[in-house]
């Protein structure tokens, strides 16, 4: 007498209408949405985390770039993880815990314990970005419908870099800075309801099989803080201290451990054969290159307007508004461009205008009509660069490898993101020094914040030249204007 075996369980149908992914489409988009906000919603508070801290310009840099540092560090594993463990069983742990790491901001009272709070969010938002595009990708059969859910969280992400510095300005006026972290958890309670609701559970056939690169991830990070920590140890001990050769070279020690373990792992965080091919590189250097001008600028615009122009924290974040314009007209100007001059014509023409709108801000520091322009420009230059560069970077690459070229790109990008603010960072502490900027405010003190932001502009002008003319000599002229 035979065993009758169990029927295999059929995968429930795909939603054949936005309305019918409603709670996958709310979690996939507050996920994005959380994402953007995070990275720009403490540059107006800053000022007041300062005050409230005792912190300077080294302090502050950290700040803001703590959460870059560890997403950017960590972004490659997470998507790892997700291929090996399951996108949408990462995506709900991430969930879980970037709201409670956003809970301890309540449990900060020093600098430090706020830094770590934000590394800690970073870490965790690494699980959440790979696999949100993914499983919007699994979750719907027609193309059509694929594609007006990608615009739709599209533009959720926009409106987060919009709303980020306005709602922490409104936030910082009215409520604790605290509370532009407390949020975090009720919308990741949101996403994860909507995660559970919508999205199906992941199907064995599609994991792969192996174990994430965990010593890799761990050297990259390692290599990574202790560059951009050189920095602050050269600026608060002296550049002839004996911590500061110390610190770079376990920066140089851990990089060159990590190149060394990802060409001997079995299943490398990193596929150094990949990043072997001009486009691919080049793609990656050209986005982190114009996003360290961005965030940067954005670090550095916030306390302008706030300490030296004396405007409220409200002002300060419709001050940065002029980005979001920027970003939006520059979209169709992309597409267009790309199909006509092709990739490589189209990202210098990016990289001009970068370059560019540098020198406009750097002499518009004491009127907004002339520092506006300079905003928009830059974001208009950013969008035409990251643009051509992610499609160049995904062509490059073998066809079972886009999700790790969008891994890649958002590596780049938090790259690019950590180094502008050590910069920006850096060059403020050296010229106006490290200790608290609200002591002893005055005219004088307001003049050196300037004079510091204006050689920090000139820095970042340098190194979006250097390795923009790096990047730049391997993009072709291709003239594609999709991802894939």
């Amino acid at each position: 007498m035979s065993v009758p075996t169990a029927a295999p369980v059929a995968a429930p149908p795909r939603p054949h209408t936005l309305w019918a992914a409603a709670p996958a489409l709310l979690a996939l988009s507050l996920t994005m949405l959380v994402e953007m906000i995070d990275n720009s919603v403490l540059n107006v508070a800053l000022p007041t985390i300062g005050a409230d801290l005792g912190l300077g310009a080294t302090g502050l840099q950290w700040v803001v770039g703590a959460y870059s540092l560890t997403f950017g560090g960590l972004l490659l594993i997470g998507g790892t993880l997700g291929d090996v463990l399951g996108r949408r069983r990462v995506l709900l742990a991430g969930l879980v815990g970037f709201g409670a790491s956003s809970l301890l901001v309540l449990l900060a009272s020093e600098a430090w314990e706020l830094i770590a709070v934000r590394a800690l969010c970073g870490a965790f938002a690494a699980l959440i970005a790979p696999g949100t595009m993914s499983l919007l990708f699994r979750l719907f059969d027609d193309a059509a419908l694929r594609g007006r859910a990608i615009g739709l969280i599209v533009t959720v992400s926009m409106a987060g870099f919009a709303l980020g510095p306005v709602l922490g300005g409104l936030a910082v006026e009215h409520l604790p800075w605290q509370a532009l972290l407390l949020v975090n958890a009720p919308v990741a309670a949101i996403a994860w309801w909507g995660v559970r609701r919508g999205i199906a559970p992941d199907d064995a056939a599609d994991l792969r099989p192996g174990s994430p690169d965990l010593p890799g991830a761990a050297l990259s990070v390692v290599a990574l803080a202790s560059g951009l920590l050189t920095l602050t140890v050269a600026v608060e001990a002296g550049w002839t201290s004996p911590w500061t050769p110390l610190v770079a070279l376990l920066s140089i020690g851990a990089g060159l451990a990590f190149v060394r373990r990802e060409r001997r792992a079995g299943a490398p965080l990193v596929d150094l054969d990949l990043l072997a091919r001009p486009a691919v590189r080049g793609s990656a250097l050209l986005q982190a290159a114009v996003m360290t001008a961005m965030v940067g600028v954005l670090f550095a615009s916030t306390q302008l307007f706030q300490l030296v122009w004396h405007w409220s924290p409200v002002r300060a974040g419709l001050g940065v508004l002029p980005l979001v314009l920027g970003m939006l007209l520059a979209g169709p100007l992309s597409d267009a461009l790309t199909a006509r001059a092709g990739h490589r014509r189209t990202a210098a023409a990016g990289v001009t205008a970068t370059l560019v709108s540098l020198g406009l801000l750097a002499a518009s520091m004491h009127a907004f009509a002339g520092y506006a322009p300079g905003l928009a420009l830059l974001a208009a230059g950013m969008r035409l660069v990251m643009t051509t560069s992610a499609v160049a970077l995904i062509e490059a690459l073998p066809a079972d490898h886009t999700s790790f070229g969008s891994a890649l790109n958002d590596t780049a990008q938090e790259l690019g993101n950590a180094v502008g603010v050590a910069v920006l960072g850096t060059v403020t502490a050296a010229i106006v020094g490290t200790g608290r900027l609200a002591d002893g405010w005055s005219d004088a003190v307001a003049d050196e914040l300037v004079r510091s932001q204006r050689v920090g502009f000139a820095v970042l002008a340098g190194l979006v030249a250097l390795i923009a003319a790096i990047g730049l000599r391997t993009l072709t002229d291709s003239t594609s204007t999709e991802e894939g």
